[in-house]
């Protein structure tokens, strides 16, 4: 009995089978998708393929609230490398700026003294004294502020390199961070016995041994910055200087934990006051 139902089953199956067929090769058509009408078998081994091929660091993350992926442009955002991650890291800023930038004249001078030239009379000496001094008014990582009036762009080597240092650090920073890219403005370095001279006579509270004689020390803005863009593209959008500041503290308290400089936090000079070590 078992047998015979097995046997009418695999009849019917056949026989259906065979209708099938019958009826595709009588009418073609039917195994054709209609025009417009999409199929979806896929492959297996397509499939695997294109899952494979999913990249997980590519997919969009909740990042602090910059959503703009920065393009690379001129030489500055190449030396910082090719295209940037997708999940940014952080802003964190510091706990406060008074607490991780202490360090006052007594120290600063210090140092300035043992790393530095001997003070320079005024700019013409200045020129002369260039096995001594580095030039660094024209450097991709960083500006000179155009409107610095006493003092002049030379460095000792040691404090010329802080400072390269200091400009390409940040811009890595705002680069991982997905920030569009700005460089930092620096408003004082080098200072003559003539400048010193000069600073005095408008600002009767301008100390007389500055760390800027000694090519040693230069102060970096923090309410001003130079923002990077194409010369032949549109603007970059506006970053707000907190949040431009908030990166450059995390980079400076990076570097002076080196023990690479001393740094001051100038309220009403608006900068950052930085003597190499």
């Amino acid at each position: 009995m078992r047998r015979l139902k097995k046997k009418i089953f695999l009849g019917i199956f056949g026989g259906a089978v065979l209708l099938l067929g019958a009826v595709r090769l009588a009418f073609p058509s039917v195994a054709v998708p209609a025009e417009g009408e999409k199929t979806t078998t896929v492959k297996s081994a397509d499939l695997t393929r294109k899952v494979a091929e999913v990249n997980v660091d590519s997919l969009p993350t909740k990042h602090v609230k910059f959503e703009e992926q920065p393009d690379v442009v001129d030489s500055v955002a190449q030396s910082v490398g090719p295209n940037p991650p997708v999940k940014w890291h952080p802003v964190r800023s510091v706990h406060s700026y008074a607490a991780c930038f202490p360090d006052l004249q007594d120290v600063q001078i210090e140092a300035a003294k043992q790393w530095g030239v001997s003070p320079v009379c005024d700019r013409d000496e200045a020129e002369r004294r260039r096995n001594e001094l580095v030039y660094v008014g024209a450097s991709p990582f960083f500006c000179i502020d155009k409107n610095m009036r006493y003092s002049i762009p030379y460095l000792v080597p040691r404090a010329s390199h802080l400072l390269s240092t200091i400009g390409r650090n940040y811009l890595d920073s705002l680069y991982v961070k997905g920030i569009p890219l700005h460089r930092i403005i620096v408003s004082s370095v080098l200072r003559t016995e003539a400048d010193v001279a000069r600073l005095r006579r408008r600002n009767p509270n301008a100390t007389e041994q500055s760390c800027h004689r000694f090519g040693t020390t230069f102060d970096i803005c923090y309410n001003r910055f130079s923002t990077v863009s194409p010369p032949d593209g549109p603007q970059r959008r506006t970053v707000r200087n907190d949040t431009l500041k908030w990166v450059l503290s995390e980079v400076l308290r990076d570097i002076r934990e080196q023990e690479l400089c001393y740094i001051k936090y100038e309220v009403k000079q608006a900068c950052f006051h930085i003597t190499v070590r």
